[in-house]
């Protein structure tokens, strides 16, 4: 249940700790983290009549979870304590005798320790356990929160925001109370979340004031989430030394400007010890940038990452750069290109301390993209993959769009082939230095978190994937689902369906995971087949980009064009006739998206411009895919709004009433995209449905 005065528990509520409250827990080991953990243990031992120690003292125990480093190891944690070091933030599971044991390097290791047996429930209590460690894959694992802290006349409080106003702001101030905050980053320490930044990447005049004299805002909100192993993030305008500081200038290569920004920096540091670093979005949609003094984005990084080195900081420069003025009749400009362009050439010219955080593809969060080729371009560059949670593109948190199959996905995909480095190796970097995943955020200050009751299982899906990314997102899935609706259930023991990452399904959850399931697991190509095929994109209301509208972008500047006329539709990005943005990718992708043959059909029209008579390697014609998945598509939110009426008794009313409105919301909408689309196509093709189904 949510109210206005009870918010959502999502994936932590009390009985999700029943198994840990319900026993004998000793913690051994100091620190703030170390304390959280105590804490966490003791709040539900009170609840569920357990006990807790800290320090040591004789037992017996059923959970042990101590430093390695700590005086007075139990016998059972001394016995599997290991010869060679855990690592940064990684732990060891093990049961032996009875006695249930984690073993950290550090705090935040046993604070992940923790929640991973939060996750197991009764489980981790039961039978024996060989000893298991975990260490997270990325080493920087971050929401980006796009908040303003003014209301913005056009984007809001939240820009692209889904799930009501901010966390952190209200109307041009904090929100005082900091206890949501406290809540959310408890949230995201469960899934694996490490850092966030609190402001948008559009920097206007009072978020800029964060920097300097607004600056005890921001750490306020370190102070909140540092208890569990967040660091915060500060996006800043590149003009910062203009808008703030009254120098003359902001160019990159100027002693007086650098002299800024180190003393700005130093400052910061000084409120905010464990500061993270800046977020820059420069020389993008009109955000100021080195462009303007005749530098390049290598000089606009090196500047700021020079004043962070001193301090272990970081600068996530947004690779996100691209001409929003075209004129839409030149084919010969690629707004896919365009990151590529900017950044491949100064691979190699980066500070260590600069991360270039790059969209997964190339355009921006379109529901379906080839992986963008900047990823595979700059070996000598540390990259972050950026990831949209927020679901500004897939539904907007109206629509059921479960990501993380997609962002699995992307992952997955290995730019040299088979053979290759996947994405999230680069991501990690090979030696665990890469720039890790970077999400935008869904979350606002909703009951619910993220608007849509169900969207809270993407934003614990991208935690859960930055920590593990070769995770199966249907064994995420049950997790989500076994901690946020039935932690009650969780006494059986037997392994889960989906494997040993996720809780125990019972006869009591098992309806809840097969209801859940149908309608999630393949809600993101449910809602690619009623939205814009075969990878074309957006099609959608400009400005909001909610709904659909054909050719609501096809005659702006903004470069995402579909070039549909009366003989066929798609972009030609070819080397041999188009725009050569296939050039980018090394081979083999290089030559499979070049060859018309060889194109996966789920990208056809953003590599080719091809025929309606087009035969796609399913053996349909590209008219009648486009008539058939979005009949389809309709059909099938149609089915889970069904189903979902169905579940009703398995779920708060509260809850169930709330998702059932989405869904009405989702169906109505879902067929104004199949009506809007196929008349589009069957007015420019002048060819019919096989089937003879209604067009409007």
């Amino acid at each position: 249940m949510a109210s206005p005065d009870r918010i959502h528990p999502a994936w932590l509520p009390p009985e999700a700790f029943r198994a840990i409250g319900s026993r004998r827990t000793l913690v051994l080991g100091d620190g703030l983290l170390a304390g959280t953990v105590h804490d966490e243990v003791a709040e539900a031992c009170a609840r569920y009549g357990g006990h807790v120690r800290r320090g040591a003292e004789d037992g017996p125990y059923d959970l042990v979870l101590a430093l390695t480093t700590a005086d007075g190891l139990p016998g059972v944690a001394g016995e599997v304590r290991p010869g060679s070091a855990i690592g940064a933030e990684g732990y060891l599971l093990a049961r032996r005798d009875g006695v249930t044991v984690v073993l950290a390097d550090d705090p935040a290791g046993l604070l992940y320790g923790l929640f991973h047996v939060v996750r197991l429930g009764e489980r981790a209590f039961a039978g024996e356990r060989q000893a298991e460690r975990h260490r997270p894959a990325m080493r920087r694992r971050m929401l980006d929160h796009w908040d303003n802290v003014d209301v913005h006349p056009v984007t809001g409080q939240v820009e692209r925001g889904y799930a009501g106003g901010s966390i952190f702001w209200r109307n041009g101030a904090p929100r005082g109370d900091l206890a949501r905050v406290r809540a959310y980053a408890r949230l995201l320490a469960a899934c694996g979340v490490n850092a966030i930044s609190v402001n948008n990447v559009n920097v206007r005049a009072t978020e800029a004031r964060l920097l300097t004299d607004r600056l005890g805002d921001v750490a306020a909100i370190a102070d909140v989430v540092r208890p569990y192993g967040i660091r915060v993030h500060l996006s800043v305008s590149f003009a910062s030394p203009v808008v703030l500081g009254g120098q003359a200038s902001a160019d990159p290569l100027d002693e007086g400007v650098r002299k800024w920004w180190a003393r700005v920096t130093e400052r910061v540091y000084d409120a905010i010890p464990d500061f993270g670093g800046y977020v820059v979005k420069a020389d993008s949609e009109g955000e100021p940038g080195p462009f303007a003094y005749g530098r390049d984005h290598a000089d606009g990084a090196n500047l700021l990452a020079e004043a962070l080195e001193p301090f272990g900081g970081v600068v996530h420069w947004r690779a996100f750069v691209y001409d929003h003025r075209q004129d839409w009749r030149d084919r010969s400009t690629d707004r896919a290109r365009a990151a590529y362009d900017n950044f491949a050439p100064l691979d190699g010219r980066f500070r260590d301390n600069v991360i270039l955080q790059v969209k997964h593809g190339p355009i921006d969060f379109q529901v379906r993209e080839p992986v963008s080729p900047v990823i595979a371009a700059m070996p000598a560059t540390r990259l972050a993959v950026e990831l949209q949670v927020t679901q500004e593109y897939t539904g907007q948190q109206r629509h059921v769009c479960h990501l993380p199959p997609m962002w699995r996905e992307v992952l997955g995909f290995r730019p040299w082939g088979p053979d290759g480095t996947a994405v999230a190796d680069i991501a990690a970097g090979a030696a665990g230095d890469g720039g890790g995943l970077v999400g935008v955020s869904n979350v606002g200050d909703d009951p619910y978190w993220t608007g849509h009751p169900l969207a809270q299982a993407n934003l614990y899906a991208f935690g859960r994937l930055a920590w593990a990314p070769s995770t199966d997102p249907a064994a995420i899935l049950d997790e989500w689902i076994d901690l946020t609706f039935a932690p009650t259930a969780r006494g059986d023991t037997k392994p889960a369906a989906t494997g040993e990452t996720g809780p125990a399904a019972t006869g009591e959850t098992e309806p809840l995971r097969r209801t859940l399931h149908a309608i999630m697991d393949d809600s993101w190509r449910t809602y690619e087949r009623y939205t814009a095929p075969l990878g074309v994109g957006f099609m959608v209301r400009p400005g909001h980009h909610y709904g659909p509208d054909v050719d609501g972008y096809e005659y702006t500047p903004w470069g995402t064009y579909h070039f549909a006329d009366r003989d066929g539709v798609g972009v030609d990005r070819t080397r041999a006739t188009g725009t050569g943005f296939t050039g980018q990718y090394p081979p083999p992708w290089s030559e499979v998206y070049e060859s018309l043959d060889r194109c996966p059909d789920e990208l056809l029209l953003f590599f080719h411009h091809v025929p309606y008579g087009h035969v796609l390697h399913s053996g349909s014609t590209v008219i009648q895919h486009i008539y058939d998945t979005h009949f389809e598509g309709a059909e099938q939110a149609a089915e889970a709004r069904r189903r979902w009426e169905e579940a009703a008794g398995l779920f708060d009313p509260d809850l169930h009433a709330r998702v059932k409105e989405l869904f009405d919301e989702q169906v109505r909408c879902a067929e104004e995209w199949r009506d809007q689309i196929n008349a589009y196509f069957f007015r420019k093709s002048g060819v019919p449905d096989v089937r003879g189904r209604r067009i409007p």
